[in-house]
């Protein structure tokens, strides 16, 4: 699903479509298994519920699993979807994984959510 990019990304392609709510998600089964193998550290059991931090144009945000959600989609808040100019979705998109210390970064300076703990990172 994502392949490495660069020393703070990974990249893949899901489709991205409109959310009435205001938190981005992706299939939970997909976000469990991203999660245990990209930012898991191997040691001992460790949570697989952490949100991943994606990049859709220039925004960065956090991303949760959700049952609701089908596989391979991403679906975000309209008014981002504007801001990162994606027409016509559901629309196969590139969307950048930050990798787990670059998440951890991200996730720190963001007002209001949860860094990863640092075992994960």
């Amino acid at each position: 699903m994502f392949e490495q990019f660069s020393r703070g990304y990974y990249l893949g392609r899901l489709y991205v479509e409109p959310r009435d709510d205001a938190a981005a998600a992706m299939c939970r089964e997909q976000h469990e298994r991203v999660n245990e193998q990209l930012y898991a550290s191997g040691e001992g059991v460790e949570r697989t519920d952490y949100p991943l931090v994606m990049k859709l144009g220039s925004q960065h945000f956090a991303v949760h699993g959700d049952e609701q959600v089908p596989a391979d989609t991403l679906v975000v808040p309209e008014t981002m979807l504007a801001d990162a100019n994606v027409r016509n979705p559901p629309s196969l998109e590139e969307v950048f994984l930050a990798k787990a210390d670059h998440a951890a970064q991200l996730l720190s300076i963001s007002e209001g959510t949860p860094t990863l703990p640092d075992t994960a990172v």
